[in-house]
Parts: structure tokens; sequence; C-alpha cells
């Protein structure tokens, strides 16, 4: 009888063939690599030596750059194309260009209470009427929205994630923002695609400020409102009703005069700071539940000189008050610091954390200062002085790129670097064509490469709006501020762009 075939050795484990992704030639990797956003090409070069090497390849970003600007060249620096398109992309942060899209919008003659921009639409306030514009189609014919549920001035107005409402329906819409507005009428309204969905009221007088982030951590997401009748107000966004039934939480009682500042907590999202009119600040923990409102205080200040703003970082508070800037420990409600001085009084405050710099608007110019050299110092000194206004700087606004300055007396509005403060541009918001009158930029907004500024005169208003993410003719050592150049910008309106790259990268 034959015996069996003998069986074949097997082994214990077999291995399997692995393809790394370093196996891959570099060219197709950096075919991939074209598809990613900036932040993502950012992420890929801190992986390791082999991907940063790939993420720093010359074909990315000169398809990128062609991408962006697809009428221009982009010459190679001693430091590469990499950097040659980051300071690029930083010139247009910083307004460094003669040729931004201009888009002048001529309305009533009358004190603008608020501006704001969001992505491309520019949305304004004078009096108790709201007025929204889509850049993007008011060219082709769109029309200008005109919203006027509110019958008393408008206070304040916020943008917030439109996904921390209970108005979201898809997940397409977890981009957009709502609006929120409070009034002198005593109300609260939240507005969406150009109609208002929730009115919120409560407050015994005028509501005159508003939180600059919504409370809590997670799902549930509350709005802090501060009112002429002294009390703090918890709100919830995510009630339904037209009319916001039981969308009051909490009424938090302890200021004494009408609370004008409000800010959110960096270090722990329940924790709100108000500020009174006689500047006394108070933090409330917004978790804490109790039968008697005014023991959620947590701590309690107070400084001299009248409340001019205040902002969050961490666990630190900047409060701008009389001719100062103070940081209080939110943790021992102890004065930290003095960071900041300006004499004879402080009109305006802004604070870039990331940076330790802050800047403050005093009379014909703004100063800049290093908050780590403040404190290792008895007296502040400002690191650079942005001069050349005219009457008080009462609008400020910093990012990681710029600086931009303006002010009620003012007919332009100036452009600076942060590191340097050296000034990059300034641009007119105010036209002959609106009657004799001393009033320079009414308000204010900026957003990455756009900014809206608004001025008003005797005969009518002007919004003039201003994207810089097109631009492609840098500006001349020398700021152009004459009349002539400032034309040239007010008509400069063929030019067509792409946002597909995002300024807000």
């Amino acid at each position: 009888m034959a015996e069996p075939p003998a069986s074949q050795p097997q082994t214990s484990t077999t291995e399997a063939a692995t393809t790394k992704i370093t196996d891959l030639d570099e060219d197709s990797l950096a075919h991939c690599a074209t598809y990613l956003s900036l932040q993502d090409l950012s992420n890929l070069a801190m992986t390791s030596k082999f991907l940063k090497k790939i993420a720093y390849s010359d074909s990315i970003w000169l398809h990128r750059f062609s991408l962006r600007w697809p009428l221009e060249m982009l010459s190679s620096s001693s430091s590469g194309v990499r950097q040659a398109y980051l300071d690029w992309r930083m010139a247009l942060h910083q307004f460094k260009f003669a040729d931004p899209f201009v888009l002048d919008l001529y309305t009533e003659a009358r004190h603008f209470d608020n501006i704001l921009l969001d992505k491309n639409d520019i949305i304004f306030s004078q009096g108790s009427i709201i007025r929204m514009m889509k850049t993007d189609s008011f060219l082709s014919g769109g029309s200008l929205v005109r919203m006027s549920d509110h019958n008393a001035r408008i206070t304040c107005m916020r943008l917030f994630p439109l996904n921390e409402t209970s108005l979201v329906r898809s997940e397409i819409q977890r981009e957009e923002n709502v609006l929120v507005t409070s009034s002198c009428d005593h109300s609260i309204r939240l507005w969406w695609k150009g109609a208002c969905h929730r009115c919120f009221r409560g407050h015994n007088g005028g509501v005159s400020t508003l939180s600059d982030k919504l409370l809590g951590a997670g799902g549930v997401k509350v709005l802090a409102s501060g009112g002429e009748d002294g009390t703090v107000r918890l709100w919830s966004l995510s009630s339904s009703g037209k009319r916001g039934q039981q969308a009051l939480k909490a009424t938090l009682y302890g200021h004494q005069k009408p609370v004008s500042l409000m800010s959110v907590a960096g270090h722990k999202p329940s924790l709100l700071v108000t500020m009174s009119r006689d500047s006394k600040v108070r933090v409330w923990d917004t978790n804490t539940s109790s039968a008697v409102r005014s023991s959620c205080c947590v701590g309690m200040t107070s400084l001299p000189g009248a409340p001019v703003d205040m902002k969050c970082d961490e666990a630190l508070l900047y409060i701008a008050a009389g001719s100062s800037v103070v940081v209080v420990d939110l943790r021992t409600m102890r004065k930290v610091n003095t960071v900041a001085t300006c004499q004879p009084k402080l009109y305006s405050f802004a604070i870039m954390a990331s940076k330790s710099l802050i800047c403050t608007g005093g009379f014909g110019k703004a100063l800049l200062w290093d908050i780590r050299r403040s404190q290792e110092a008895s007296k502040p000194k400002a690191v650079t002085e942005l001069d050349g206004h005219m009457g008080s700087v009462s609008l400020l606004h910093m990012d990681p790129y710029k600086i931009v300055t303006g002010g009620l007396g003012d007919n332009f509005v100036n452009a600076w670097e942060i590191d340097t403060g050296k000034q990059t541009n300034s641009l007119l918001c105010n036209r002959p064509e609106l009657g004799n009158t001393n009033i320079g930029c009414s308000a204010m907004a900026v957003n990455a490469c756009r900014i809206a500024t608004a001025s008003y005169g005797e005969s009518q208003g002007l919004v003039s709006f201003r994207d810089f993410s097109g631009a492609v003719r840098p500006t001349s050592s020398k700021c152009n501020d004459d009349e002539e150049e400032a034309d040239v910008w007010k008509f400069w309106g063929t030019q067509t762009y792409s946002d597909s790259d995002g300024s807000n990268e």
C-alpha cells in the first residue's frame, strides 16, 4: 500500500508584504499633497523629516500660487518657493497692496453703531435698523436685506455658529453663523438668513451687551446678556418657539449699575466675567445650581476709571479702564500687573495673546505693548507708537498679521505690521460727496484679507468694503494717502478673484 505524500512544512507566522508611505514615489506624494489645505500641509510637515520634505516641495507651492493668482508669476526667493508664497500671503493679510476689490454702498446719513463681516457678508446697524449686504451677489443685482424688527437702537451684535442653536437642520448648514442682537427696546433677537427666528425678553430695561462667546461645553450652549437694570441673564439658544419660550435659564443679581462689558473665561467655559459702568467686576460660575442666584458669583474686584474693554485669555483677564490696562488672575482675583498706561485716557484696547502683545488707542496715536516686558519693568513702556491719526483712536483690530486703527476724527484707517509696527497702508473711509462733516470712521470690521469701514456726513452714509485676497499690485514704500490714489481704489471694480484658497487659513 502506497504511503501518503509527506505534508508540506508550515511556518508559525506568515509575513505579509507591506507598503509604507515612504516607499511611494516623492513626486506622486507631492501631487497628492496639492489637494491639502494650508493647515493640513503644516500638519504633514510636522509628522516626519521625510514628509516635511514632501510638504516643502516647490511643485506644491507653485500649484497653490497658480490657483490663487493665475495671472501672476511667483519668483523664487533665496529661501525657497514655499517661503515666497507665504510672504505673498502675509502681505495680503497686511493690506500691502494698492488694488483690492472695492465695493461702496451709500446709505442714510446716520451714525453706524455696529458692523460685522461674516465671510463675504457685511452686516451693520444704524439706530434700530440692521442691513445685510451680500458682496458676492450685490454687483450682479442682489438686494440689500433690511431687518427692522427692533424698535430702538441696537446696542450689540454677535455672530455664533448655527450648529450651537436649534435652527440647524442639515450637515451643510453647520458652517453657517447666526446673528444675535441686543437693543434698547429690552429685547434680544436671533437672526438667520435675513429673518428673525427668536425673540428673548426678560430685562427690565435696555439690553446693553452680549457675551463674546457662548457659555458651556458640549451640546448645551448658553448666551449671556447684560442690561441697564444691572442684571445678567442666561439664555438657551436651543429653545424652540418664535418667542423663545422657556429660553431664560437664570437671572444673576449683584451689579448696582448697568452692565457694560462681558467676556467668557478661556480656561473654563462656564465662567462669565462681567463689568458694570462703575468699574465693578464680577465672575460668575454659570454651572452653579442655586435658588439664590447671587451665590453664582465666585469672584469680585474693582478698578479706577471708566470701563473701556476687557478680554479673557485662559485664566487671565485683561481690563482696560481709565488710563491703564490691568491683568487679573481669575483663579485668585488678584491684580497681577499693570501692562499699559495711556494718558490722559484710553479710548480702545485689543490683545493678541499668542504674540504677547496688546494695543491701546489714545489721542492721535495708538501704542503697542509687549506684555512680557511690562511684567519685568516697574513701569510699563510702549514698544512702539502708531501715530499720525487725527483725534482719538477709538477703533482697533489685531490679528496675527496686522493692527488696524481708526477713529471718528480721522478720514483714514491705517494698517500696521504687528511684529514691527511699520505702516503698510492707509485707507480712505470718507468721501467728499457725504457732505461737510468732521466724522471720520464710525465703525470698522476686519476679517483676514477683508475690511469694511462705515462713515457718514450731512447728506448720506457710506459703507466701504475692500477685499485684498485677489490683489496683485503692491503698494509703494510710502503709504498712499492722497486723494488721487484713494479715487483709484474706489473705482477699481473689474478685477475678478477667487476665494477657493480661503484667506481665513
